[in-house]
């Protein structure tokens, strides 16, 4: 008799990376091991994209509040759960009210995901005004009530330790089959060096952008930014790509060498490297800030490079565009590193045995 897992996430179904790939796809998997899905997001499509645009504060309010009565409905469908897994949190906004009721109420039993230093305030511009709403002190009730936890690396696995000891890390990870399976091009005439990512991390390049304008004296490459909002860097090279997720991999695999820059901070500490592993997965050399689980991901000269100050960047960068048979064996030592440790074929028995 089939098992029904009940995933309560707080976007809509395909939508957010956070989500994609830390679980999304891996319900193949578990449908093919005789498990029935269900995923139950706090915000609809519309309230979605409403919620991360500018303006429109009516209209926000109004999916905000049905997106609460429908997290009220779905507590008196639990009963039909199997299994509960619950991603960062079962409400946008607010107290952990939900998680509170499913595991001291209702007596149910949930699973914890999260993938990121939740626990920080981080929130964009366009909705300042709501972050008060956040609640970001509800995380450590969310790991205390919960069954199991699972953590994106070892940083935050620490962190939730403090609350509870059944703690897994569980690596977001990439599907190198179906999805990342292609390999970039190695002999390329024109090297593209590019950065993939939303408009509220493109801050994390600007520290990149006067090596880059140095090394456009010297070198011609492009330098491509995948991103939902075109960047403004004063770059002769620059090259703009709109993300699109039916092109995302092919997008990807054009670039030559990959770049994931980041600060020395206690939100970048939390973060699970996954720019860099998608890169990485699709034989593309890498460069990291060397933050966090970065430097668990890279072993500096051998399958990327862990770079921090601009002269290392600089140095890492001359490396690559001079050399194409170095390009080919860190690339390619990178894959082998994806593939083996996060990747979803690696890592789907440890998704499996969360729901035995």
């Amino acid at each position: 008799m089939s098992k029904t897992i009940y995933f309560i996430v707080p976007y809509p179904y395909q939508e957010a990376p956070s989500q994609r790939f830390r679980f999304e796809q891996y319900f193949h998997y578990l449908k093919s091991e005789g498990f029935e899905i269900e995923i139950h997001s706090f915000l609809d499509q519309k309230t979605w994209k409403q919620l991360y645009g500018e303006g429109n504060t009516a209209g926000k309010i109004k999916g905000i509040l049905k997106s609460f009565v429908r997290r009220f409905r779905l507590l008196f469908s639990l009963k039909k759960a199997d299994y509960i897994f619950i991603h960062r949190e079962a409400s946008h906004l607010g107290p952990p009210v939900f998680e509170w009721i499913i595991s001291r109420v209702l007596r149910r039993k949930y699973i914890y995901d999260f993938d990121d230093a939740i626990w920080l305030p981080n929130y964009s511009e366009a909705n300042a005004k709501f972050h008060r709403l956040k609640a970001y002190w509800k995380v450590r009730y969310c790991m205390k009530w919960a069954h199991q936890i699972t953590a994106g690396n070892n940083y935050l696995a620490a962190y939730a330790r403090q609350f509870n000891s059944n703690v897994t890390v569980i690596p977001t990870t990439i599907d190198t089959v179906n999805h990342h399976n292609l390999t970039t091009d190695y002999e390329a005439e024109k090297i593209t060096i590019g950065w993939t990512g939303t408009h509220t991390t493109m801050h994390y390049l600007d520290d990149l952008i006067p090596v880059l304008k140095e090394l456009e004296l010297e070198y011609t490459f492009d330098f491509v930014v995948i991103s939902n909002q075109k960047p403004d860097y004063d770059l002769k090279s620059l090259l703009f790509v709109p993300w699109n997720k039916e092109t995302e991999i092919q997008d990807l695999a054009r670039l030559n060498i990959g770049v994931m820059p980041l600060k020395q901070d206690i939100w970048s500490e939390g973060k699970c490297g996954f720019k860099g592993l998608q890169y990485m997965s699709l034989g593309i050399p890498t460069l990291m800030s060397p933050v966090g689980v970065n430097t668990e991901i890279v072993e500096n000269g051998i399958n990327g490079f862990l770079v921090q100050t601009p002269a290392e960047w600089k140095s890492a960068l001359e490396l690559l565009l001079q050399n194409a048979q170095l390009r080919r064996e860190i690339g390619k030592a990178g894959k082998e590193k994806t593939e083996k440790v996060y990747s979803v074929n690696s890592n789907k028995l440890k998704y499996k045995a969360l729901f035995q």
